[in-house]
């Protein structure tokens, strides 16, 4: 792994701290695993003691949770709506307790039984025949031999025969492998389980069966309620990008304070003192306040060779809000005549967002 990698795994990016937590880690700890659950919660809600600050914030109990979940023989869904970091918390749990997060399914259409069980490299295949030197494992199969969590992203984008090959794997724990014989199979070892993650907007795609829900313990994963921590967040997730970009500075508090209130606000559908805004149907999650405070970065550092300011939010803005669903452009505009406006007129901050975003809707919305 060299530094030019773009994103790296999290037991790589955070491997100081998990070797300090393994240094000072004793107690109790289920078989396999590499970590305490008390040190795996520390990694994932931070410990100021070692210097480990918080990765996933807001719904510790949520943290505390999943993690007693994976101590069972039950696998882990965490389902939400998009943007909620689903996929990191996984990421992070997988890399505490196992020491390894790479070993992933990515739900979609194409997926077939192969990616859950086993595969086959023909040239061997056609040389030997059925060998255990041919078979080339799943990350399901890899998973288990090793005794560590395997994730299953997007799970409900997966075809329904594909989903089934999962309720007898997590109730036996075993993959038969009738190719090598009428008794080979591989059973799973200690600390081997399964965290799958699905969209709440994908409900319809491929329902799961009750048959399979049943094997999984089920936890939804909350947009963060409170306004600090979203701020806090997307700040610490911009730092980590800006990294890439050392002439960028980061963006003052206001401005930060702005772009999670208007994403607040059009998320809820209402503002902090109760008035209702129409919500549009695009998602307007933290993680895609990330983007646009990241997108707003680059176009003040690179374009206008300056600091981040409301205007760079408002033109980044656009391409969130105007995914979907051409109606959300007119519930923006309307957000932004009846409530931008109002602030415009007591906030440098919001009359620079204002002007920008009415230059940019143009006279008629569009």
């Amino acid at each position: 792994m060299t530094d030019e990698t773009l994103r790296r795994p999290a037991e790589t990016t955070f491997d100081d701290q998990l070797r300090a937590l393994a240094q000072s880690d004793t107690g109790p700890r289920p078989a396999g695993w590499k970590l305490t659950p008390q040190a795996v919660r520390r990694f994932i809600i931070g410990d100021a003691a070692l210097s480990i600050a918080p990765k996933f914030v807001g719904d510790d109990p949520l943290v505390d949770r999943c993690i007693v979940s994976l101590m069972g023989r039950q696998g882990l869904m965490l389902v939400g709506e998009p943007g909620t970091a689903k996929s990191l918390l996984s990421e992070l749990l997988s890399a505490a307790i196992s020491g390894r997060s790479t070993a992933v399914v990515q739900g979609s259409a194409g997926i077939i039984e192969d990616h859950l069980r086993y595969s086959w490299n023909y040239a061997l295949l056609l040389a030997e025949g059925p060998t255990e030197r041919a078979m080339v494992p799943s990350p399901v199969l890899g998973a288990m031999q090793a005794g560590q969590i395997v994730r299953i992203e997007e799970i409900t984008r997966c075809a329904p025969e594909v989903q089934d090959v999962l309720i007898s794997l997590m109730s036996e724990k075993t993959i038969a492998v009738p190719e090598l014989g009428p008794d080979a199979e591989y059973r799973a070892r200690p600390g081997f389980n399964v965290i799958a993650t699905a969209n709440l907007r994908d409900r319809g795609v491929h329902e799961m069966s009750s048959a399979l829900k049943r094997r999984f313990n089920f936890e939804t994963v909350h947009p963060i309620a409170d306004a600090k921590y979203e701020a806090d967040l997307v700040a610490t997730q911009l730092t980590e990008r800006m990294a890439e970009h050392p002439e960028a500075k980061t963006p003052e508090a206001d401005v930060l304070d702005l772009l999670v209130t208007v994403f607040r606000d059009l998320r809820r559908g209402r503002l902090e003192d109760g008035t209702a805004v129409s919500a549009p149907k695009a998602v307007m999650s933290t993680a895609e306040s990330v983007n646009v405070a990241h997108a707003a970065m680059l176009d003040a550092t690179y374009l206008d060779r300056g600091p981040v300011a409301g205007r760079h939010l408002a033109r980044q803005l656009q391409g969130v809000v105007f995914k979907d669903d051409p109606e959300d452009a007119r519930k923006f505009r309307a957000y932004i005549d009846m409530v931008a406006r109002d602030r415009a007129g007591r906030s440098p901050v919001w009359r620079d967002f204002f002007k920008a975003a009415q230059a940019a809707l143009g006279p008629s919305g569009g």
